[in-house]
């Protein structure tokens, strides 16, 4: 039997499932083609920009819920493990 902490674990997951979401719905990036007008060069590029920025947070958010899987697996306190008690200062 495993012992995992199981909120930090469900958090792990919904990261992860929230960065694939992302990352499905972004497609595939933006493209240009040859004689194209100054505005739509500038669109472009704005597209090209927010496209990478998603791919980070998306990254990111994959990442960060791999590590929260991965502590999750080390963060519950075993029955048995020894109680923190204060020791009183000597008089």
């Amino acid at each position: 039997m495993v012992l995992i902490d199981k909120k930090i674990f469900g958090g792990g997951i919904a990261m992860i499932v929230a960065g694939i979401v992302i990352g499905l719905s972004i497609g595939e990036p933006p493209t240009g083609q040859a004689g194209m007008s100054e505005e739509e060069i500038i669109d472009l590029m704005v597209a090209e920009d927010e496209n990478q920025a998603l791919q980070l947070l998306y990254g990111l958010l994959i990442g960060v819920g791999f590590l929260l899987i991965l502590i999750s697996f080390g963060a519950r306190r075993r029955k048995g493990s020894a109680k923190r008690s204060e020791k009183k200062p000597a008089e």
